[in-house]
């Protein structure tokens, strides 16, 4: 099976004469289509709000394009608050999710108005001793601890994740909390990723929604929001079937009427911390096979390598990919598509069967549109580059330069000979 592409060999030509590759191409049209289908899908609950997980494509061009749809920003470091309000998102516009979390972050983020929401059961003293006191509205993580099953497997394991609170925890922690002077509260909880399945977030709602009664029964807090946080995950492979986030909000919505309204808890507030589904399958990395070998196995080498896009490397994860005019060719050929690094693990795709590739061919390089290039690094010096946008109306904006040399050394300029770097 093959999956489609958003550029064509015609438009990788005409942008490789001002851009040359490799470089992430994101898809307008398809960003904004998707956070509309979002939006539409939880319409049901007056309160909903998608806050875009910040680390999955921290770009301020795509962060407004989702700001136009309501969209905030989930953070969880000083850079990604900074970089949100950048784009225009302050205040409750802006959740701050971290961990292990240096308490001058803390600060910021309630410096900023963000809702903030605690990791940890400890982290209440933490912030009181290093921060001060508490802002009215609170949030707090939970982790059910176990395994986290669905009907169709294990999903993943919560009891191993070093993220949220016990039940007994968060319990005694709204308590705290609302002795210190907390009004409004909120709790979160992530505990699956990459989820190809729609019944995800109706069987987390269905948990969170439960914990919710039982909190209110045990401390008279009515929480006012819901945060089901991230973890829908998108189809990377072209036999998989894609989430229908219709589906998985039509899902929500029946816990939701069976489990908190009769509760009179009907007015909560569901949010959602989506990264990989609002930008994932909207970004490709478009590169070009410079090298071929032949030895045990054949080999392309391409201009990239995992400082562009470093999944495949470190998770081998499966990311599609087309070679550029020849979608209708055979795919009789067996490959392996590598990178520069001196790594064995620099790797795009292993006995990947592909159609015939020639030195100057382009690949590109499917689903990197969330978690490609914000994981890149400059491991052997290389340098990471440039990000476009495919606009609406076909042209394309430069939305990141390429880093230069220049970039590269400038964090030496307490070396002597700095300025023979590049400088």
């Amino acid at each position: 099976m093959e999956k489609n592409t958003f550029v064509t060999l015609d438009q990788i030509n005409e942008i490789v004469k001002t851009y040359p590759t490799p470089f992430h191409l994101y898809d307008e049209k398809g960003i904004r289509e998707n956070a509309r289908s979002v939006k539409e899908a939880f319409s049901w609950n007056k309160g909903f709000r998608e806050y875009f997980a910040v680390k999955a494509e921290p770009n301020p061009f795509i962060m407004k394009i989702l700001k136009e749809y309501g969209c905030g920003a989930d953070c969880s470091s000083e850079a990604e608050l900074l970089l949100s309000e950048a784009a225009g998102l302050t205040g409750s516009d802006i959740m701050f999710s971290s961990n292990d979390t240096p308490a001058e972050e803390f600060a910021l983020a309630k410096k900023m108005g963000a809702i903030i929401n605690l990791d940890d059961f400890t982290h209440i003293d933490y912030f009181e001793k290093n921060v001060g006191a508490f802002p009215e509205t609170m949030s707090c993580r939970y982790n059910p601890g176990g395994v986290y099953e669905l009907g169709n497997g294990i999903m993943d394991n919560p009891g191993d994740a070093k993220y949220g609170m016990t039940k007994d925890q968060i319990i005694e922690a709204y308590k705290i909390l609302q002795s210190k002077g907390v009004k409004h509260f909120g709790i979160h909880a992530f505990l699956v990723s990459n989820t190809v399945t729609n019944d995800y977030y109706p069987a987390l709602s269905k948990t969170l929604f439960e914990l919710c009664v039982e909190i209110k029964e045990k401390t008279g807090i009515s929480l006012e929001f819901i945060n089901l946080s991230g973890g829908v995950g998108i189809a990377y492979r072209p036999d998989q079937t894609a989430n229908d986030i219709a589906v998985i909000g039509k899902g929500v919505e029946k816990v939701y009427n069976e489990v908190l309204v009769p509760a009179g808890l009907g007015n909560i507030a569901i949010f959602t911390e989506m990264g990989r589904f609002m930008t994932g399958p909207y970004g490709c990395l478009v590169t070009k096979a410079i090298h071929e070998k032949h030895t045990y196995k054949e080999y392309i080498g391409v201009d990239a390598c995992a400082s562009n896009l470093m999944r495949p490397a470190i998770y081998k994860a499966y990311h599609h990919i087309t070679v550029a005019g020849k979608e209708n060719a055979p795919c009789d050929h067996k490959y392996d598509i590598v990178g520069s690094l001196c790594e064995n693990s620099d790797k795009f795709a292993i006995d990947r069967m592909l159609p015939k590739i020639d030195i100057g061919d382009y690949l590109i390089i499917h689903d990197t549109g969330a978690h490609g290039f914000s994981m890149g690094y400059n491991y052997n010096g290389r340098l990471r580059s440039a990000e476009l946008l495919l606009c609406e109306d076909g042209s394309v904006k430069m939305i990141r330069r390429a880093e230069t040399l220049a970039d590269y050394f400038a964090t030496y300029d307490c070396f002597d000979d700095y300025k023979k770097l590049g400088k």
